[in-house]
């Protein structure tokens, strides 16, 4: 009987420690406390965005559309910038420039500027550059 109360117990310390991130309902495992509802997307709003890497380092846009994706942005083209930044700069397309506000804020500050162009079908460019840091990769076994 000691043996399976022990067991139950590791076993629910173990959900505890190493629950999966992204349940609804879950602050963003990348934000400190609850400042991930502060720079989520909109409710019923479609933000597209389009990440580009402006760096040498490989898989950086994935990584920045992973965390826009589970922020509720979406990310409608991820490549790479023909020049490379050495900070991020986040443009609005769109003349929505409240929404490429979140978007920096949601990637951990980066500057905004406005250059409209509706030719792309997009609200919002990320141009990630050398300062930007990554979270952490989420540990799934």
């Amino acid at each position: 009987m000691l043996l399976l109360a022990t067991t139950a117990t590791l076993v629910a310390a173990g959900v505890v420690v190493f629950r999966r991130p992204g349940i609804v309902g879950e602050p963003a495992r990348y934000l400190p406390g609850n400042r991930s509802a502060a720079v989520r997307a909109p409710a019923g709003v479609r933000i597209k965005v389009e990440v580009a890497n402006a760096t040498r380092t490989r898989g950086l846009a994935r990584r920045a559309t992973r965390v826009l994706r589970d922020l509720g942005y979406d990310v409608v083209d991820i490549g790479t910038a023909p020049e490379q930044r050495d900070s991020t700069l986040v443009l609005d397309r769109s003349g929505h420039p409240e929404w490429a506000r979140l978007v920096a804020a949601a990637l951990g500050g980066a500057r905004v500027e406005s250059r409209p162009d509706s030719s792309r079908y997009l609200d919002v460019t990320v141009l990630l550059g050398g300062a930007w840091v990554p979270p952490p990769d989420p540990f799934d076994p």
